[in-house]
């Protein structure tokens, strides 16, 4: 075990050379100096506790859920009914009191009706997400039922956390925290963000892009008093633009959604100089778009995002390929903030800030000295004790226990992992479990001098049953990480990642390095005997 070639030597230096190299990037930011900026440069990024930012706690309405739920089922029964063969002809349609019913021209028509509807009732892994009823022989009303409403919540959750999560990471900060709490709740924590309002701006932006059709048939002064024809719905104009104050009347079904968007880049109108932001369809999207406007030149349309009215421009000619131009009195911001939204796609709910809270970097550049004093004062600790202890050995286990730090640091520095408050923590417990292996190691070397073994051999015999006791003290220590960062969040989640890189980076230092310089240190003196 004391044999190292010189390819063994090369090699293991040069990993851990390396790895403390990588380290140094961090430690010239902690100690406040500039580093080259032609020279790589991976960086430990800091927590929300440690670099200061925000945290927020969106809560979605259950409610708009439901509504939307109900709206989709009556544009596709409305679709299958039309489609059928012969036609299905309904009417007096109603969404009320959380159901939907409408009534059929002919009770003839029941059982295909029934049939069509089957299908769709039916949600994912076979769960009933509705259920049918006939009453009085002609009208049929669909129910959705607690299961369907609940996977309907929980599908509209997640795809809420991952539109978040895109958002910020379109924003470019990094590691950001984004996890559900409860059935309606997400947490957001992003670290070393300098404008929490554009956070927030972007995450109140539902994004819900519609294309609708232009009520002509609606008188001007019901519109303004907010009254809609039927099978109609008034929006008002968006405040920042022209028509800012004015309410416009638009078909409620037959239009085209923002969800199959593909593209959505801001630019400038080379016409007119304005903010717009280009869009582009899916190929789904794009044909719908085209028959939209084929079959309607002539009509205007109104641009609705987020309930409110961009712009209701005239459809002068079939608009083709699946490209389209929003306009609407945007800033070069705004129409960039468009953008994001559009590209990270719409929020399938309104979410509301329920609490907002700022961490200045003051705090976590206080949390850094007091945890950097903290390593400082356990390191010294330790040093004085093992050289105090184990004389020569002591002084390599101290090297070890600084070149483990550093390719600790590298390594994490080199994934991106995140440290926080809690992850100092981890780094002090490392540095003081660390030597924990030098402890056995040296204490078995000292017990086979006293038994009458020579020095090499003694030496030999202690790193190598010392390490076996080593091994499975870090064996079962890596589960628990792994259970930590498998369940936990946050800053569990940061103690975790430094416990478990410090376990290899410990092992790897305190046994594998340590041994390779003894092994040099005794072949280049061979004594007679070692002070242990």
């Amino acid at each position: 075990m004391l044999e190292f070639p010189l390819w063994k030597k090369i090699w293991l230096w040069g990993v851990t050379l390396a790895a403390a190299i990588l380290s140094l990037p961090s430690l010239a930011n902690v100690a406040g100096v500039d580093w080259p900026s032609n020279l790589p440069n991976p960086q430990v990024n800091l927590g929300l506790d440690l670099a200061g930012g925000s945290h927020l706690l969106l809560e979605a309405k259950a409610e708009d859920i439901r509504a939307q739920r109900l709206e989709n089922m009556e544009e596709s029964v409305r679709q299958l009914m039309r489609n059928a063969n012969p036609r299905i002809r309904i009417g007096d349609v109603s969404t009320g009191e959380g159901r939907m019913s409408f009534m059929l021209d002919s009770a003839a028509d029941i059982d295909r009706a029934r049939g069509l509807l089957e299908p769709i009732m039916q949600g994912a892994n076979l769960t009933r997400e509705w259920d049918l009823s006939v009453v009085d022989g002609q009208r049929i009303v669909l129910t959705p039922t607690a299961a369907g409403i609940d996977a309907a919540l929980n599908d509209a959750m997640e795809s809420a956390t991952e539109v978040v999560r895109r958002r910020i990471d379109e924003l470019g900060t990094r590691e950001p925290t984004i996890i559900r709490q409860g059935d309606t709740r997400i947490v957001v924590q992003v670290p070393g963000l300098d404008d929490p309002e554009a956070l927030k701006s972007l995450l109140g932006k539902t994004a819900q892009l519609e294309f609708k059709l232009v009520d002509l048939n609606a008188l001007p002064e019901n519109v303004q008093a907010g009254v809609a024809p039927p099978g109609s719905q008034v929006f008002p104009y968006a405040a920042d633009t022209p028509s800012a104050g004015r309410f416009e009347a638009v078909r409620r079904l037959g239009g085209i959604r923002g969800d199959s968007l593909t593209e959505a880049k801001a630019g400038v109108d080379p016409t007119n100089n304005q903010n717009v932001v280009n869009i582009v369809f899916d190929a789904q999207g794009a044909a719908k778009f085209a028959k939209l406007t084929r079959e309607n030149t002539g009509r205007p349309f109104a641009i609705i995002l987020d309930g409110e009215i961009l712009s209701a421009p005239n459809i002068n000619e079939p608009i083709l390929g699946g490209r389209a131009q929003i306009s609407g009195s945007f800033t070069a911001e705004s129409a960039n903030e468009l953008a994001i939204a559009l590209n990270s796609g719409a929020l399938p709910v309104d979410l509301a800030i329920v609490e907002e809270r700022t961490v200045g970097p003051d705090l976590g550049a206080d949390s850094i000295r007091r945890g950097l004093l903290a390593m400082a004062i356990g390191s010294l600790a330790v040093v004085a004790l093992m050289v105090a202890s184990y004389g020569r050995f002591g002084v390599y286990s101290t090297i070890a226990l600084v070149f483990n730090v550093a390719m600790l640091l590298g390594i994490m520095a080199v994934f991106g992992a995140t440290l926080t408050l809690p992850g100092i923590a981890g780094f002090v417990i490392t540095i003081g479990a660390a030597v924990d292996a030098n402890v056995l190691i040296n204490e078995r070397i000292r017990e086979e001098r006293r038994r009458g073994r020579k020095v090499i051999a003694a030496v030999e015999t202690g790193y190598k049953e010392a390490s076996r006791a080593i091994y499975d003290a870090n064996f079962t220590n890596f589960i628990a990480g792994i259970a930590l960062f498998a369940f936990g969040s946050g800053p569990v989640k940061g103690f975790a990642v430094v416990l478990v890189v410090g376990l290899f980076t410990s092992v790897f230092t305190g046994v594998t390095m340590t041994r390779m310089w003894v092994a040099g240190w005794l072949r280049k003196a061979r004594p007679n005997d070692i002070a242990i």
